[in-house]
């Protein structure tokens, strides 16, 4: 694990693969650290893969709130400043694609942008449903601390998919123990989420774009990836029927195949 440093904070970030491959970075979500990522990172070990945590999270440091996207956008360059990046695909899901759309938007080293499970944010944008927002906020006062993340985490996967795989859930309840923000630090990556809006700026990108969403997803909707797509020029928009918020988990696969044949080989 290395460390970069903006505006004092220290931001931890890992770097795997050949020196000379092309670099993709993965952003990470809201309150997840990089073991998300960890489907996508084995299946393009010929690539040179970046991961780093969003500050409040896993073993980067937790500056004083608020926070918002464009802060987390800083972070991102000075990950890739201290890592000697100059340019890189990006593939962000969830908070990370709002993370990826703003870097993109305002700084020059995205070659590419995948956006997964994502939304462009503004009026038209759907919100989290009320029930997965309820889920959220409403945790029986008598769970302890594996119980919340599990319980919160439900609908960001399918039904199907726990009962599947109830060691890959249990293990990754278990890496969240491990490396989850603080409360404070959570209100303060969700409430820049909430703020952000790149809707009326997203006809400047120009760079070749990937939209990937999961048709059932229950925290953002998949009619947010089709406004994405709607409003960035020439993107492609790839729909996983049946699939869920974290449907590059439940399916990699399906997910890795559409990264591999959007990625160039050099």
């Amino acid at each position: 694990m290395a460390y970069a440093v903006n505006d004092g904070a220290r931001l931890a970030y890992e770097v795997e693969g050949p020196a000379d491959a092309p670099v993709v970075t993965f952003v990470e979500g809201l309150s997840y650290g990089t073991w998300m990522w960890d489907w996508q990172r084995e299946a393009f070990g010929d690539y040179r893969t970046l991961v780093w945590d969003n500050r409040g999270t896993g073993d980067s440091d937790e500056p004083e709130g608020p926070y918002t996207v464009a802060d987390m956008a800083g972070d991102f360059d000075a990950v890739l400043d201290d890592a000697g990046v100059d340019s890189t695909h990006v593939v962000g899901a969830s908070l990370g694609g709002m993370i990826a759309q703003e870097y993109a938007l305002e700084y020059d080293r995205a070659e590419s942008l995948a956006l997964l499970c994502t939304t462009p944010g503004g009026d038209d944008a759907v919100p989290i449903p009320e029930e997965t927002r309820a889920r959220m906020l409403d945790v029986p006062e008598e769970y302890d601390r594996a119980e919340t993340i599990r319980y919160k985490m439900r609908p960001a996967f399918t039904d199907e998919f726990r009962e599947r795989e109830p060691e890959i859930v249990d293990r990754i309840v278990e890496w969240r123990l491990d490396t989850d923000p603080s409360d404070r630090a959570y209100e303060w990556q969700s409430a820049a989420a909430a703020a952000f809006d790149a809707s009326d700026r997203l006809g400047d990108l120009e760079l070749p774009t990937l939209v990937l969403h999961g048709t059932d997803d229950r925290v953002l909707p998949v009619e947010n990836g089709r406004l994405l797509a709607d409003q960035i020029p020439d993107a492609r928009l790839v729909e996983v029927e049946g699939g869920s918020h974290l449907c590059f988990i439940e399916r990699p696969g399906r997910v890795n195949e559409e990264l591999r044949e959007f990625l160039p080989d050099d």
